[in-house]
C-alpha cells in the first residue's frame, strides 16, 4: 500500500457543527418517515388485501406526505437550530480564531437573550479561563522579564537570552570558538584610591564604568566581568562574527575617544582625570559555563585571555595595544606604529604588539594623542623601585630627574632598566612642608650611549599635589 495514500487515509474529515448537525437530523427524519412507509403499505396490504395497484398508489400518496413533512421539518428545524445552537457556538469558534492575546479587551462573544442557559455557561466559562490563561502568561512575561533586567546587569542579554532561551543553557560545560578579547585597565588607579574618600573613588569608578559600557555595547561587544577598574570584553559570543577582531578595535579606540570627553567633565568637577591602557588579543577559547551545579559563571577559558591582559599590561595611559594575532586579521584597516617585541615571563616566546591609532571605514574611529607639552629641564633626586605585577622586585636605586612634562620625566639611574618596565619613585626631599607621595611609571625609551643610561619614563599615577607642586616649578623655570 502507497504510504501517502495511507497517510491521507488516515487525516481525520474536519466538519462544522452546522454540517454535522443538520445532516443528522435530515437521515434521522428520513429514517423515521421510510419506516412509518414501510409499516403503513404492509399493514394495509395485510389488513385489506389490497392490489398491487392500488398499494402503489398508496404508497406513492404516503411518499409525497413524507416529502412535505421532511420538508417541513428540516425548513423549521434548521431554522431553529441555527438560532438556538448553531449560530452562538459559531460565534464561540470564531471569537476563538480572532482572539488576541495582546488586547484582550476586544475579545467578547455575541449572543441573543434567549440563547440556551448551556451555551452562556459554555461563554461565561471560557471567559473566566482565557482571563485566568492570561494572568498566567502575564505573570510569567513579567518574570522572564525581571530575570533578564536583573541578570543582564551581571551578563550580557545576549548571554542571559541564550541561556534562557536553549534547552541545553544551563548545562556545565563549553564549546570551542576564536574570539577576540580586550581588557582595560586604569592607571594608577589603587594608588589613587587609596588617597580618596572611597565612596567619592566609588561614583568616579561608576561613571567610568557606565561610559565605557555604553562604548562596548554599541559596538556589540560582551562584558565578561569587571576586575576592579579592569573590564574583560569579549567579541565573538555568543556567535561568532567575522569583524570581531575590527570592531574590538574601533571600541578600544572609540573608549579611549570617550573617556578623553569624560576627563573633561571630572576635571570641571574638581576630580582626578583617568588614564586607561587597552591591550587586544584574537584566537582559541572554551566558551560556557563553567563551575560546578551549585556555582556556576558563564565566561571564557583559554591563554587569549591572558596574553590580552599581558599585552594590556605594557600599555600606558591613552594606548591601544594590539596583538600580533589581531593585527594580521585587521592590518589593512588600521593605521598603527611600528611593532614593538618584548619577553614577558611565562611565555615561550616574545610578545609582538602594534600601538593602533586608527581603523578605517566602515568604523572610521581616530584617536588622537595630545600633543606632549615640551620637556623643561628640572634636576630632583629620587629612589627607585622596580615593579612586577605592583610587586616591588628590586630597589630603592638612586637617580636624579633631568627633565619633566606633565606626564613624562626623563631621568638616569644608575640601573639597567628594559623598555616597559614599571617603576615607583619617591623624591627624598621635602618642600615648605609638603613631602612628595610615591609616583608610578613605565619605562618607554633607553639611552644607554652614556654612563649613566638615560630613561623616558611616562608617568602612570601621581599625586595630584605633587603635580601642581612640580607644574609651579616649571612654570617658574
Amino acid at each position: 500500500m502507497d504510504p501517502s495514500n495511507q497517510q491521507t487515509e488516515n487525516i481525520p474529515v474536519r466538519r462544522g457543527i452546522r454540517e454535522i448537525l443538520l445532516a443528522g437530523v435530515f437521515w434521522r427524519i428520513l429514517v423515521i418517515e421510510m419506516i412509518l412507509l414501510a409499516w403503513s403499505v404492509g399493514y394495509k396490504w395485510v389488513s385489506e388485501d389490497a392490489g398491487s395497484q392500488e398499494l402503489l398508489w398508496y404508497a406513492l400518496r404516503i411518499i409525497l406526505l413524507v416529502v412535505v413533512i421532511l420538508l417541513f421539518m428540516m425548513v423549521t428545524l434548521r431554522r431553529f437550530l441555527e438560532k438556538k445552537i448553531i449560530r452562538p457556538l459559531e460565534a464561540v469558534a470564531e471569537a476563538n480564531l480572532r482572539l488576541d492575546v495582546s488586547h484582550p479587551e476586544g475579545d467578547n462573544v455575541p449572543l441573543d437573550d434567549d440563547v440556551a442557559v448551556e451555551i452562556r455557561e459554555i461563554v461565561s466559562t471560557r471567559a473566566k479561563m482565557l482571563a485566568a490563561i492570561l494572568n498566567v502568561s502575564n505573570q510569567r512575561l513579567q518574570l522572564v522579564k525581571f530575570i533578564k533586567e536583573t541578570f543582564g546587569r551581571y551578563l550580557s542579554h545576549k548571554i542571559v537570552d541564550e541561556i534562557l532561551e536553549s534547552p541545553d543553557g544551563r548545562r556545565i560545560g563549553g564549546r570551542r570558538q576564536t574570539v577576540t578579547v580586550l581588557m582595560s585597565d586604569l592607571r594608577g588607579f589603587s594608588d589613587l584610591s587609596d588617597s580618596r574618600d572611597p565612596e567619592a573613588m566609588v561614583r568616579i569608578l561608576n561613571r567610568y564604568l557606565e561610559a565605557m559600557t555604553q562604548v562596548i555595547e554599541r559596538y556589540d561587544g560582551v562584558i565578561d566581568e569587571f576586575i576592579g577598574d579592569a573590564i574583560l570584553t569579549v567579541f565573538g559570543i555568543p556567535e561568532e562574527k567575522d569583524d570581531d577582531p575590527a570592531r574590538a578595535v574601533a571600541c578600544a579606540l572609540a573608549m579611549q575617544q570617550t573617556l578623553a570627553h569624560l576627563n573633561r567633565d571630572l576635571v570641571a568637577d574638581n576630580l582626578p582625570p583617568l588614564e586607561m591602557g587597552i591591550g587586544i588579543n584574537t584566537g582559541p577559547v572554551v566558551v560556557g559555563n563553567l563551575g560546578s551545579e551549585t556555582r556556576t559563571k558563564y565566561g571564557i577559558v583559554g591563554s587569549v585571555v591572558n596574553v590580552a591582559s599581558r599585552i594590556e599590561s605594557n600599555t600606558v595611559g591613552g594606548q591601544v595595544l594590539v596583538g600580533e594575532a589581531t593585527f594580521a586579521l585587521v592590518g589593512q584597516l588600521v593605521k598603527a606604529q611600528p611593532p614593538m617585541t618584548v619577553m614577558m615571563k611565562g611565555l615561550k616566546r616574545p610578545l609582538v604588539c602594534y600601538a593602533v591609532t586608527a581603523i578605517g571605514p566602515p568604523y572610521r574611529v581616530h584617536f588622537s594623542v595630545e600633543a606632549p607639552v615640551p620637556l623643561l629641564e628640572i634636576r630632583l633626586p629620587f629612589q627607585l623601585w622596580q615593579l612586577e605585577d605592583k610587586k616591588v622586585v628590586a630597589g630603592p636605586i638612586t637617580g636624579e630627574t633631568r627633565q619633566f612634562s606633565g606626564a613624562a620625566f626623563v631621568v638616569t639611574a644608575q640601573v639597567e632598566l628594559a623598555a616597559l618596565t614599571n617603576v615607583k619613585l619617591l623624591f627624598t626631599f621635602c618642600q615648605d612642608a609638603h613631602c612628595f607621595s610615591d609616583i608610578y611609571a613605565k619605562v618607554v625609551d633607553v639611552e644607554n650611549s652614556g654612563h649613566p643610561p638615560v630613561y623616558r619614563l611616562h608617568v602612570t599615577y601621581m599625586d595630584q599635589q605633587d603635580r601642581e607642586l612640580l607644574t609651579r616649578w616649571m612654570h617658574a623655570a
